[in-house]
């Protein structure tokens, strides 16, 4: 998921090491089921009944199998194959599942969720298998800030969509009010990374190093501004915690919830819609006549 001839297999390395332990480190994350909430309605929010579905960065697939249980189709993409084997694995217990609960209640058919899985980098959709046309891009995450040419990935959406066909992106921006905060506990490396990270900020996962790029909303839509038009900017964990302080709402539950409640409503709102961990932003191709 990285630009750079020698950044990529590094980034590809410490998410294929991550894989393994992906999910225990994130689905009982309360913080983590927030965001996902919040990001999938945002996405959700703007599709058609049945949409074909692109994801990038699709990792274990937590994404992949909710949308495809609520009926739509999935083509899932990551750079990492062991991510993509976790997905498959859960695909394979899914069926038996499925065809075990088919034998035992003499049902003559039973659904599985539809899903297709690609190995490959989101810098090379023009190499897809499956080139569509989607009814949706969706990249959760901040998965797009491993790419110092983001500009190049956003080149090879239009091609991939049907006309009104809806983008989201979960991205982390260059400011962070939790990460700046920091700064009165003594963290200043901590809470100036993103700040000076036009070359890229150092980034570890399972003892891997690579680098990770910060992206603003306004550069997304500038890029796509000729195709698309935008929908609509979120900010997500602004008020809300960083997932990293995992303890805080089982140790302040009623604060968490009240944090909740205001980073709803304040979401959209300058500033609080560019300064959070990620932002959450949508685009909806435009329809051409003729």
């Amino acid at each position: 998921m990285i630009a750079s001839i020698d950044n990529q297999p590094l980034a590809k390395e410490a998410f294929n090491r991550q894989s393994f332990v992906f999910d225990e480190l994130y689905v009982k994350n309360k913080i983590v089921a927030y965001k996902r909430e919040r990001t999938r309605n945002a996405f959700e929010s703007q599709l058609k009944k049945g949409a074909k579905i692109l994801e990038l960065n699709a990792g274990t697939g937590q994404d992949a199998l909710y949308f495809a249980s609520k009926g739509y189709a999935v083509h899932a993409t990551d750079i990492s194959n062991n991510m993509l084997d976790e997905l498959k694995k859960k695909l394979d217990i899914l069926f038996q599942e499925q065809e075990t609960m088919h034998k035992s209640s003499n049902h003559e058919t039973f659904t599985m969720p539809t899903i297709s899985v690609e190995n490959i980098s989101f810098e090379d959709l023009d190499k897809l298998a499956d080139k569509g046309p989607y009814d949706g891009i969706f990249s959760n995450f901040g998965g797009l800030n491993c790419t110092k040419n983001l500009n190049k990935v956003l080149d090879s959406f239009s091609e991939l969509l049907n006309p009104n066909a809806v983008v989201t992106l979960v991205v982390m921006p260059s400011f962070c009010l939790w990460e700046f905060l920091l700064v009165f506990r003594g963290a200043f490396k901590l809470a100036f990374r993103r700040l000076f990270s036009k070359q890229g900020a150092k980034a570890h996962i399972e003892g891997v190093h690579f680098l990770c790029y910060y992206y603003s909303p306004q550069y997304i839509i500038k890029h796509l501004k000729e195709d698309f038009e935008l929908v609509h900017v979120e900010g997500l964990c602004t008020i809300v915690p960083p997932s990293y302080i995992e303890n805080f709402p089982n140790k302040f539950p009623k604060i968490f919830q009240g944090l909740k409640n205001l980073e709803n409503k304040w979401k959209q709102y300058y500033p609080f819609n560019t300064i959070g961990d990620y932002y959450i932003i949508s685009l909806k191709k435009i329809k051409r006549e003729g």
